[in-house]
């Protein structure tokens, strides 16, 4: 069971963990031992997640993603397959703690009056800043 938050928790039967050949420091050892581990979590067909959570966490995943909506997370970044385990579980959990936070909604805002005529007066200025480059007719003609 990953529990997530106080009212969240997924059971382990929704995630797949298999170990890989990881590149990286290791030595010898590297060749002999698959320490990388491939964590896959089906988020579409999640029943712990709601509507909302999968689609921010389908943003929030990016190209981990794959289309039939199975979030990919790879962990190499120790030498122990208990230490990679850890990690990726730790990442997912993070993510998916991310994706519960609603986005707040934004307030449409308009200008103030004296931005307005900042905004206004600015523009008169460079324009009479252009106009005084152009060339005068000649009055003696």
């Amino acid at each position: 069971m990953l529990k997530i938050d106080p009212t969240l928790s997924i059971p382990e039967e929704e995630f797949s963990v298999s170990f890989v050949h990881a590149s990286g420091p290791g030595g010898q050892n590297i060749n002999k031992t698959a320490s990388a581990v491939q964590l896959r979590f089906d988020v579409q067909g999640s029943p712990s997640l709601s509507r909302e959570v999968k689609d921010r966490l389908k943003h929030l995943a990016g190209r981990r993603m794959t289309r039939a909506g199975i979030l990919l997370i790879e962990a190499r970044r120790y030498r122990t397959q208990e230490k990679n385990r850890a990690d990726a579980f730790l990442r997912l959990c993070a993510l998916i703690q991310k994706a519960l936070i609603p986005p707040e909604e934004r307030r449409p805002t308009r200008p103030t009056s004296s931005s307005q005529l900042k905004r206004l007066d600015s523009k008169k200025h460079r324009s009479v800043v252009k106009q005084r480059r152009q060339r005068m007719p000649d009055a003696e003609d």
